[in-house]
């Protein structure tokens, strides 16, 4: 039994849902997102709400998941999903270009990082407020397409790992991150 396919999902005005054999088309405001629709889950509309049914229950992990993936694309037309990331560490910086990113992490070289298309960057110069003044990075990702703005920060996060004793490199703003006493930190 799945509690999340039995949902129904309510479609905000100005929205409208295309129910296609294998797919979902929705169109928003703020773009077009087709979501895959698996065997034996079909989707019907009734009353302003998209409603998930399965055949039977050989598909009920299919259920909530094909629930989940038409409310991601119905909630990316109308609002949008945002992901910030934090470049932190002394010289580590990000600049936005056009449609990439410029990074210095440490290494030798300077990291351009390419935008897929339906991703917007913008990067801000924060002040830590520590003892000196050091200043991170943070790096607002946007788009309509959830699945496609966590793997673009996915992506980000593998071009300098974090620290496990100090914390430095690509970060996401809002993990929290346990770092290691080090040595004389018994």
């Amino acid at each position: 039994m799945s509690r999340v396919g039995k949902k129904p999902i309510t479609i905000p005005s100005g929205v409208t849902v295309t129910i296609s054999d294998d797919q979902l088309e929705v169109k928003g405001p703020k773009g077009t997102l087709k979501t895959p629709v698996p065997n034996g889950i079909t989707f019907k509309q009734e009353d302003g709400s998209l409603i998930a049914e399965r055949q039977n229950d050989n598909q009920a992990a299919f259920h909530g998941l094909a629930r989940a993936l038409a409310n991601n694309a119905i909630v990316g037309v109308t609002e949008g999903f945002k992901k910030n990331m934090d470049v932190v560490g002394v010289g580590y910086k990000a600049d936005v270009q056009a449609k990439k990113i410029v990074f210095s992490l440490g290494y030798s070289h300077q990291i351009e990082f390419p935008l897929p298309e339906g991703i917007e960057a913008k990067a801000e110069r924060v002040n830590t407020k520590t003892t000196i003044n050091q200043y991170q990075t943070t790096i607002t990702l946007t788009g309509i397409d959830k699945q496609l703005l966590g793997q673009t920060a996915a992506e980000m996060n593998r071009l300098r790992k974090p620290d496990a004793y100090k914390g430095k490199g690509v970060r996401y703003a809002d993990k929290v991150y346990r770092l290691k006493p080090g040595k004389t930190g018994k």
